[in-house]
């Protein structure tokens, strides 16, 4: 369980990675602007939130094991707040928001999401055995 950590940082920087490179490569294909958005930004600010996320929660497992739940909701709120300030009046400076700044903002948001998940809840379940 000790290299749990390394082991969620190592597929959350491939995982954010290779969908990053997958982004751009699908807004070259498309003729799109690559770097619009705070596409970069995104991605960067996503890793630095999942992973201090998860390393809160496992290095406050014993502690606080009865609020592991209430520590990842405190996440996704912080995460909220970061969009609200960072990306929000970006992407709202317009007045439009569109499918390529939602889009920046979301997939990473959502693979972070799906891994914090997955190894909180792994993380959960062997603090049961």
């Amino acid at each position: 369980m000790a290299r749990l950590p390394l082991i969620f940082l190592g597929v959350l920087m491939l995982s954010l990675l290779v969908a990053f490179g997958l982004h751009l490569f699908a807004l070259q294909s498309n003729n799109l602007p690559l770097w619009d958005n705070l596409i970069a930004t995104s991605y960067v600010i996503n890793f630095i939130l999942a992973a201090l996320i998860f390393l809160i929660i496992y290095f406050l497992k014993d502690r606080l094991s009865n609020a592991m739940g209430f520590l990842f909701m405190a996440g996704s709120l912080l995460k909220f707040l970061v969009f609200f300030l960072v990306f929000y009046p970006v992407y709202k400076s317009d007045g439009v928001t569109d499918k390529l700044e939602i889009s920046a903002f979301l997939i990473p948001y959502l693979i972070a999401l799906v891994l914090e998940t997955f190894y909180a809840s792994k993380l959960l379940n062997s603090l049961e055995k």
